[in-house]
């Protein structure tokens, strides 16, 4: 049945045989849920360590703070495009929908290629380590030197601008902690969605709350005359220090290349590498959007309110350790307050602003925090990541049975399996770390496409049905794309180490997209 003055989104030939009877997703995810999955797949392990590097780059307490702000009005202008599209197509997949019926199927299958090889499973990898990594404070044998079966190191190779190898393949007890937790949430989200979910509201709102705590005691009793005066100073100076237009920061250029100066718009573009990875996976509520319920209206409204949580959370964060540690520090000082925040000890901001405030047992503390941070960020990503890849099935781009549902709990079993078979082998090889490098580039030309294909969709299809209409079209839609593509210039062209290869996984998807839309249906 078609609606008079509407041009409705067609629905795509199946290639699978839908039985009558065939098992079905089941839309169980309420508000609170759904906006539970954006809030805890965006909060994992980044906001605790990517300060520090942002810090450096920035040798600015208001540039440091504009880089979050600039991550924020990127992140949330995204989300209100990315609400329209949800209500227009609230179909598993998501993002991958979206781009194969505004741009065609090679778009789609491109982003859920990069998403299975590098993007989901990667990032699930390098959190699921981090949480052995912190289990290590409390139980010291788990630790990334401990080798239970060290097979090989591989040096550093460096091929034009991209860097190869520098791995280490192995199990080791950190790693080991982290395929044992990746294999434990695969399990877990098999047995229903509504499992996955409960999982997910407990640990998201637990990780808010621990964050809420370590913005109330920074705020309070963690403020301090030393760190006050190093970053704000008197009439405020030192917070402007370093972030006239006149002022210039040294960027290396690749890989042992040479140093140059660069102004404050490009400073602030290198460094979203980290503020960006840290804001991610914003977008994997989509993927969720057949099990949704009241999609048209859940989607939108669980997109807007978990990335504004999250961002405001994550500057609050950032602020509160600057009224803590001092941005400026000695590499080899020997207290918290020398080192300060670009020379916190392995990056971790957040385990010295805790201890700092809480001599004793604030380490402790903090590595709680990020336990119950990452294990949630972890099961939020098992669990959407595996919806595309069902998806892209469907469609005839992938495994036959990953296309299949669970006959009693309706999940997608064969992809929450074979996602976690590929997690486990970016553990063991160590190459999940170098992988993450090349994410946000990667994740950055996809979401410009998708923002495209919300221009393409308005052209092609102006009467279908929209729910939601993006607030500030086309105006903040077109901001986006100017600043996304601003920022993938500039790091083309400073950062090529993190850029290039992004470029090169994703091409590397062509070939496999010719291979499998050109095999027979009934292949699996």
């Amino acid at each position: 049945m078609t609606i008079p003055g509407h041009t409705p989104i067609p629905e795509r030939a199946n290639p699978i045989n839908d039985e009558a009877n065939a098992p079905r997703l089941v839309q169980s995810l309420g508000l609170f849920s759904s906006t539970a999955i954006v809030i805890g797949s965006m909060i994992g392990s980044g906001i605790f360590i990517v300060d520090a590097d942002i810090a450096r780059g920035t040798d600015s307490p208001a540039l440091y703070l504009g880089a979050w702000l600039v991550t924020a009005m990127l992140t949330m202008i995204g989300a209100l495009s990315y609400g329209e599209l949800a209500a227009m197509m609230p179909k598993a997949g998501g993002q991958y929908v979206y781009l194969r019926e505004a741009l065609g199927p090679l778009w789609g299958f491109l982003f859920g290629w990069t998403l299975f090889l590098v993007i989901q499973t990667g990032t699930i990898a390098a959190v699921c380590v981090a949480f052995g990594k912190f289990l290590g404070v409390f139980f010291p044998v788990i630790s990334t030197t401990h080798w239970l079966w060290h097979i090989a190191h591989v040096p550093a190779l460096q091929v034009g601008p991209m860097v190869l190898g520098n791995m280490e393949i192995g199990v080791s007890t950190a790693n080991l902690t982290g395929i044992a937790i990746v294999i434990l949430l695969a399990v877990v989200n098999i047995f229903g969605v509504s499992l996955g979910a409960l999982i997910q509201n407990v640990f998201t709102t637990a990780k808010a709350l621990s964050l809420a705590a370590l913005i109330l005691l920074a705020f309070t009793v963690g403020h301090n005359a030393t760190a006050w005066a190093s970053n704000f100073g008197p009439g405020w100076s030192q917070f402007w220090k370093n972030a006239g237009w006149s002022s210039l920061h040294p960027v290396q250029v690749g890989v042992g290349g040479p140093m140059v100066l660069v102004n404050v718009v490009v400073i602030l573009a290198v460094v979203q590498v980290g503020s960006l990875f840290s804001a991610d996976a914003w977008n994997n509520i989509t993927f969720t959007a057949g099990e949704v319920k009241n999609p048209k209206r859940n989607i939108p409204l669980s997109l807007i309110l978990g990335t504004g949580f999250v961002l405001t959370v994550y500057f609050l964060v950032s602020l509160g350790y600057l009224l803590v540690l001092p941005m400026h520090g000695d590499p080899n000082g020997t207290t918290l307050l020398a080192r300060g925040i670009q020379h916190a000890s392995e990056d971790r901001v957040a385990t010295a602003a805790l201890q700092q405030i809480l001599p004793f047992g604030g380490a402790w503390l903090m590595a709680g925090a990020i336990l119950i941070s990452t294990f949630g960020c972890a099961n939020g990503m098992t669990l959407a990541g595996a919806r595309v890849y069902y998806a892209m099935s469907r469609d005839g781009l992938f495994f036959k049975s990953v296309g299949k549902l669970h006959p009693r709990y309706k999940t997608p079993v064969a992809g929450l399996l074979v996602q976690a078979g590929w997690t486990v082998l970016l553990c063991v090889s160590g190459s999940y770390s170098q992988l993450l490098d090349y994410i946000i580039f990667a994740e950055l030309v996809f979401y410009i496409l998708t923002i495209i294909g919300l221009f393409v969709l308005r052209f092609k299809q102006p009467d279908a049905p929209r729910p939601y209409k993006a607030w500030g079209y086309p105006v903040l839609p077109a901001l986006y794309l100017v600043l996304a593509a601003g920022i993938c210039v500039v790091l083309l062209r400073y950062k090529p180490q993190y850029t290039w290869p992004g470029l090169v996984l994703v091409l590397l998807g062509i070939p496999v997209y010719l291979f499998w839309s050109r095999r027979p249906e009934s292949n699996a």
